[in-house]
C-alpha cells in the first residue's frame, strides 16, 4: 500500500466526505473513490458506508484507521527529520559577533530564523574576539559571523550590510579634540591612533585607520591594544585616539573617554560572513533572516535604532 493511499484513506476518515478529501489533498475526487475501492479489494470488505447524503466508516474501516495511523505518523515525522536534516536546519547554528550591538541583531534574527523555520535546531550565539574575528570561522567553530566589513577573502562569503554606523573618534577629555564638536580626517594626524591587535587583515586597518590623510599627512600609529577595554585605558590615559563605531559610545561610555563624531568618513557597515566550503541551507536561511529583519526597518541605516 502507497504511502500516498494511506493518506488519502486517513483523510477520508476525518473529513467523511470525498469532496472535501480530494479538495484538502490536491487531488481529483476520482483519485479518492479509486483509491478506496482498491483499498477495499484489497481487504475484501468496504471500509465506508456510502450514501447520497452521508459518508460512515464501517467497523473495520475504524479498526484499520486506528491499526494504520499511528504507524502513518511516525512515518511522516520520521521524513520530515530526513527532510529537514538533509536541508541542514536540524542541527545547532553556531553564530559569532564582536559586539554588543551585532548581538542584539544576531539575537533578533535568530528569532526570525526560528519563526520562518519551526523544524531549524537551535541558534547558538557566541561572542568572538575583535582580535581575530574571522579565526573561529576558518577552524570551524562558528558557522556565520557577525562582523565589520569589508571582508576580501577568497574562502569566505558575505552576505548584505547588517548594520551602517556613523564614525566617532575616542579621545581622552583632557585632549583639545574633545573640545570639539566634530573631527576629521586630518585630525588623525594630530596625535597617535590606537589599534587594536591580533590576526587582522592589513586592508582592514586601513580601512579603519588610513595610513595618510586627504592632504598627505602621515597617520601614525601607537600601542596596539589586545582588547577593547585595553584600547579605551589607554584613550583614557592619553596614550592615543582611537577612529570606532558610534554606537561604541553608547555600550563603551567611560568618564574619562570622549566620542567625537566625525564629518567626513564614511560609515562602517557589517554583516554576516561564511565558509564558502560550508554553505548550507541553514547558514543561507539565517542571512535571509537576518536580512529581512534589516528591511522591516527600512534599511541598514536604521538596524541601530532598531536594536536599541
Amino acid at each position: 500500500m502507497e504511502r500516498r493511499d494511506l493518506q488519502i484513506f486517513l483523510t477520508l476518515c476525518e473529513e467523511l466526505h470525498f469532496g472535501r478529501t480530494a479538495e484538502r489533498l490536491h487531488v481529483s475526487q476520482a483519485r479518492v473513490s479509486q483509491t478506496v475501492k482498491q483499498m477495499e479489494r484489497r481487504v475484501g470488505t468496504a471500509l465506508f458506508e456510502r450514501t447520497s447524503r452521508r459518508v460512515a466508516l464501517t467497523p473495520v474501516g475504524e479498526r484499520l484507521r486506528d491499526d494504520v495511523r499511528p504507524g502513518y505518523e511516525m512515518i511522516e515525522a520520521g521524513i520530515a527529520r530526513a527532510v529537514a536534516a538533509g536541508r541542514g536546519l536540524a542541527a545547532p547554528l553556531r553564530v559569532g559577533f564582536t559586539s554588543p550591538l551585532a548581538g542584539e541583531l544576531v539575537m533578533t534574527a535568530a528569532l526570525a530564523y526560528r519563526e520562518r523555520h519551526p523544524e531549524a535546531g537551535e541558534v547558538l550565539l557566541h561572542e568572538t574576539a575583535l582580535s581575530d574575528p574571522l579565526g573561529p570561522l576558518r577552524d570551524g567553530g562558528l558557522d556565520l559571523a557577525l562582523v565589520q566589513f569589508p571582508v576580501v577573502e577568497g574562502d569566505l562569503r558575505t552576505g548584505p550590510v547588517l548594520i551602517s554606523d556613523t564614525r566617532v573618534l575616542a579621545v581622552s577629555t583632557r585632549h583639545p579634540l574633545a573640545r570639539r564638536d566634530r573631527a576629521d580626517y586630518e585630525d588623525l594626524a594630530a596625535d597617535k591612533v590606537l589599534m587594536l591587535s591580533g590576526a587582522l587583515p592589513s586592508y582592514w586597518l586601513d580601512h579603519l585607520i588610513p595610513p595618510t590623510t586627504p592632504a598627505g599627512r602621515p597617520v601614525e600609529r601607537g600601542q596596539a591594544a589586545a582588547t577593547r577595554q585595553e584600547l579605551l585605558t589607554l584613550v583614557g590615559a592619553g596614550r592615543g585616539i582611537h577612529p570606532t563605531a558610534a554606537h561604541e559610545a553608547r555600550y563603551y561610555a567611560r568618564p574619562n573617554v570622549r566620542y567625537v563624531p566625525f564629518r567626513d568618513a564614511p560609515p562602517l557597515e557589517y554583516g554576516l560572513v561564511w565558509r564558502a566550503c560550508a554553505e548550507t541551507a541553514r547558514v543561507r536561511a539565517f542571512a535571509e533572516a537576518a536580512a529581512e529583519v534589516v528591511r522591516w526597518h527600512d534599511g541598514p541605516a536604521n538596524v541601530c535604532s532598531a536594536c536599541r
